[in-house]
């Protein structure tokens, strides 16, 4: 019976904060959490809570350093499968998510599902101190520095800080003499 929901995507069993569908009951029990914020299963070392025991395990290989999953290709080591099958794309240009709307591919569903916004025009993610939107997440955090003052990227040469790992990077060509954009016409 569960297979046979699953390929007729029925959804029968609904939240009834949301109405979010679901195939399986116990989906619909994962999802709940979503709304109660319950995270009964708390790494001893961090303190990081978890809706599931098995995110728990493996969020605590980042504690041991363990990476088990190497790409057969570069060697390249990872704590996770998921994360290995997706580096693969990298090797195979594979991107199996495309856009219905402008044909742009994805190695990731959820890569897609936020370029899917720049269609939309919708900004899920707001600042709740200038109001500011964004369509990722990432990018609200990034703003959230411009009134924080927070500045994370540091210098390991001259200990001049930034609030952003690009202008940082760009920062390190001062001292490699590094120029990496060169005019077409006089070379320089």
């Amino acid at each position: 019976l569960k297979e046979v929901l699953t390929h007729a995507k029925e959804k029968p069993h609904l939240c009834k904060l949301c109405h979010k569908g679901f195939t399986h009951g116990s989906s619909l029990k994962l999802h709940m959490v979503t709304h109660t914020g319950e995270k009964s299963h708390v790494c001893e070392i961090c303190q990081k809570g978890f809706i599931q025991a098995n995110k728990l395990k493996r969020h605590m290989l980042t504690h041991t350093g363990e990476k088990p999953h190497v790409c057969k290709l570069c060697h390249k080591v990872f704590t996770q499968a998921s994360t290995l099958k997706k580096h693969m794309f990298t090797h195979t240009g594979e991107k199996p998510h495309l856009c219905e709307i402008c044909q742009r591919g994805f190695t990731q569903s959820t890569h897609l599902k936020s370029h899917m916004l720049t269609h939309t025009g919708e900004k899920p993610h707001v600042c709740e101190i200038c109001q500011k939107g964004f369509t990722q997440s990432s990018h609200l955090k990034s703003h959230m520095m411009t009134h924080t003052g927070e500045k994370p990227h540091v210098c390991k040469l001259c200990q001049k800080r930034y609030a952003h790992a690009s202008a940082l990077k760009h920062h390190m060509l001062t001292h490699t003499g590094e120029k990496p954009h060169v005019c077409e016409i006089c070379q320089k």
